[in-house]
């Protein structure tokens, strides 16, 4: 063993140098201290990236939720507003015609004096003509937001669901007060609750807001 400030030869066991007098355990390395390792942060830091100080906690990136927006949803509800139509103009005429409803718009507006029972056929036309609307669309929104689709034609050819405040698909019966929610929503001056789909954080509409749901952008 050799002194490493002066190199003279040392005799084992001695506790300084004989020439320089320096102390022989302030030369040697010190013991390893038995610790216990940290676990290694996996594969980090990236290449270019600064080493975070001694025992920061790695920062966690959160994907950022593909909530849809006002416009697109607006283009998916249009979709919707063809697909409807084209079904229901030949419910309407076949309605009209089996209810009488045409030959009672003629008899009211000749001075016939049959003119309250047209009158009331008309009324007949147009109680039926709102149930069965309201049920043919009541039952195209809820069944296919309920669905494995999780939303109608338009949502689905733009690439929107509907999902609870979880992310998941929702029931027939969630679907259906989202539904019957719109009702609220349309009673609301200026399109206010519509709007509110591109301007709240999660871009909710009034009757997303009451239902508990969500339309995001399929990923």
């Amino acid at each position: 063993m050799f002194c490493s400030r002066c190199g003279t030869s040392l005799a084992d066991g001695a506790t300084f140098c004989t020439k320089c007098g320096a102390p022989i355990g302030s030369l040697a390395a010190p013991a390893a201290v038995n610790a216990p390792a940290a676990a290694p942060l996996a594969a980090y830091p990236q290449a270019g990236a600064m080493m975070p100080p001694a025992g920061a906690v790695p920062m966690v990136m959160v994907p950022a939720v593909p909530y849809a927006g006002f416009w697109l949803r607006f283009v998916a509800y249009l979709l919707d507003v063809i697909i409807v139509g084209i079904v229901a103009v030949p419910i309407v005429l076949v309605l009209a015609v089996a209810t009488g409803a045409s030959a009672a718009l003629s008899s009211m507006s000749n001075d016939n004096p049959q003119q309250a029972l047209a009158a009331a056929g008309f009324v007949i036309f147009l109680c039926s003509l709102f149930i069965i609307l309201l049920g043919g669309l009541w039952l195209y929104y809820a069944l296919l937001e309920s669905s494995s689709w999780q939303g109608t034609v338009g949502k689905k050819a733009v690439g929107l669901i509907v999902t609870d405040l979880d992310g998941r698909r929702v029931t027939f019966g969630r679907a259906t007060a989202r539904f019957f929610s719109r009702l609220i929503t349309g009673l609301v001056p200026l399109f206010i609750g519509y709007i509110l789909a591109g301007i709240t954080a999660k871009k909710q509409a009034l009757h997303d807001m009451i239902a508990g749901t969500l339309v995001l952008r399929k990923t």
